[in-house]
């Protein structure tokens, strides 16, 4: 049978403590590592759990209040809007109107126009009935430049005699 020799024994052993010295090592560190970030944690007040709770909170308090000036801003849109319809409307009201006094304006200017004419047509018709009416008069009759001239001069043969 093969000896076993007492160097390879130790060896074994050796090589057997060393892996469980390094676990241990491990673990102690790790051990360390989380003490220390709990206790710096607990006497320095930060959380990340916290922080990020807090920060949360404000980003829905940032949002409502971006809400809520939304809704201002919307409520001041709709108002001004509204209020420049109702001027529009008065416009096209006013519009309305004078297109109304317009027409009548213009429906009274033919109507004086068409009585201005039917004048006219009236005046035009005496003329013309004078002219015939002189036209049919006797010539007995002297004008009366002629009968101013014949008066003028029997006046001076009055005066001439006397």
């Amino acid at each position: 049978m093969v000896e076993l020799a007492p160097r390879n024994a130790q060896e074994s052993s050796g090589r057997a403590v060393q892996p469980i010295a390094i676990g241990a090592v491990a673990l102690v560190l790790v051990l360390f590592g989380i003490g220390s970030i709990a206790l710096w944690r607990a006497f320095t007040g930060n959380a990340p759990e916290t922080d990020r709770v807090v920060a949360a909170r404000q980003l829905q308090v940032r949002t409502a209040q971006v809400s809520e000036a939304l809704v201002e801003k919307t409520k001041g849109i709709e108002t001004t809007q509204q209020e420049s319809i109702d001027q529009l409307q008065m416009v096209q009201d006013q519009l309305q109107s004078m297109r109304r006094q317009v027409a009548a304006q213009q429906a009274d200017a033919k109507k004086l126009s068409d009585q201005v004419a039917t004048l006219t047509e009236a005046v035009e018709g005496l003329r013309q009935a004078q002219a015939n009416a002189q036209a049919n008069e006797p010539a007995a009759e002297p004008s009366p430049r002629k009968r101013s001239k014949a008066r003028s001069a029997s006046r001076k043969r009055h005066r001439s005699r006397g």
